[in-house]
């Protein structure tokens, strides 16, 4: 709370704010935004956050009071370095190194999956049923190298995304910190995912020629509001994900442990982006709304594609192309991904960001409910 209190009567912000020597403005239900802004921030200071749909928008809308009750600009930029640096508290408290903070050396059970069978794209089907045991962990093996190659990818990308941010920025602020902060996070990340990848004796999946071409050209499109949009796409439906499976008993222990790691920090990585996100949507001009929600749209087929890669069917004995048509369609694949993606489209539908077409677009991709 000391070093909060010191951040926010910095000179540079009561130069901002003079206004913050005033009494307390009253607004109904302040107290017990108050409260939930302070135990959000005692989760944050002791590690044990879990940022659900619920504490972000407990946050975001404490920084929303203070905004509307001091009524200028220096208060919203007030209330964003308060939630930054509640983020940069919990970073120095809760986070983790992946070369020392895991047993590489760890012998891989060879009973268990590489991940929990329900989760598996081919789950529940003619095809799945058909399947021996040695043949579903396989297949288990290879959609756990396709996903952390997809993460490795995505987070490859949103660094750059997050630099370009930074150049743009102000480099004395606890945002940009706690961006180059999430930057550090995202490049452990990537060495994680790697490692795994070797330790299960799996090779990484790469883009095509077009796909490395896209994904080069993509910070280009991505500027404004898309850059939290895409990091929220990226980061939320895998986390929702992993936060139901990481305690399976199926699981292998060291892909176990790799998801805690994960989910720990993408947690405030998501309340990053949410917060980011939601400061801009009040300024958003219509052609950038539209933009967004068309973006927001295609988001959901192009997920859904990355994750039924036919090539990991193949290396795992099956016909590619056939597999590929069997777990788009499947409904227990729908399912999962739409109770990983169900917080997010939420989020967005609150924030003004995915239409009647993007609704539906989700629907038929099994993203929305």
């Amino acid at each position: 709370m000391a070093v909060i209190a010191a951040s926010m009567t910095s000179p540079r912000l009561r130069a901002l704010c003079p206004v913050q020597r005033a009494a307390r403005p009253s607004v109904p239900g302040f107290s017990l935004v108050v409260v939930t802004g302070i135990t959000i921030l005692a989760q944050l200071l002791t590690g044990t956050v879990c940022i659900t749909n619920l504490s972000v928008t407990a946050c975001i809308g404490y920084s929303r009071v203070g905004e509307l009750a001091m009524g200028n600009e220096a208060a919203a930029t007030i209330a964003q370095e308060s939630f930054a640096q509640r983020l940069l508290a919990g970073s120095v408290k809760k986070s983790y190194d992946p070369v020392v903070d895991m047993d590489w050396d760890a012998p891989l059970d060879p009973d268990k999956l590489f991940l929990p069978a329900e989760v598996v794209s081919l789950y529940g089907t003619e095809l799945w049923e058909a399947m021996t045991p040695q043949q579903r962990r396989e297949l288990s093996r290879q959609e756990l190298a396709n996903v952390l190659s997809i993460g490795i990818w995505f987070e490859n990308l949103l660094n750059r995304l997050l630099l370009r941010e930074l150049l743009a920025g102000d480099p004395t602020t606890r945002h940009s910190h706690y961006t180059l902060t999430e930057m550090g996070d995202e490049c452990r990340h990537m060495m994680m995912f790697g490692k795994l990848i070797d330790r299960i004796e799996a090779r990484p999946y790469w883009p095509r020629r077009g796909g490395r071409l896209a994904i080069g050209v993509l910070p280009l499109f991505l500027r404004g509001s898309m850059t939290w949009v895409g990091a929220l796409v990226g980061e939320e439906i895998f986390d929702a994900l992993q936060r139901r499976t990481l305690d399976d008993p199926q699981l292998q222990p060291l892909v176990s442990r790799a998801m805690r790691i994960h989910v720990t920090e993408e947690a405030r990585h998501i309340g990053f982006a949410r917060d980011a996100l939601a400061r801009r949507v009040p300024t958003m001009s219509r052609a950038e709304l539209a933009y967004t929600k068309l973006c927001v749209a295609v988001a959901a087929p192009l997920f859904v594609y990355l994750m039924t890669n036919r090539h990991m069917y193949t290396r795992a004995g099956l016909d590619g192309r056939a597999a590929r048509r069997i777990a788009v369609q499947n409904p227990f694949a729908k399912r999962a991904l739409g109770v990983g993606a169900a917080n997010l489209g939420q989020f967005l539908d609150k924030q003004g960001l995915i239409g009647p077409v993007g609704k539906w677009v989700w629907r038929r991709r099994g993203l929305w409910a």
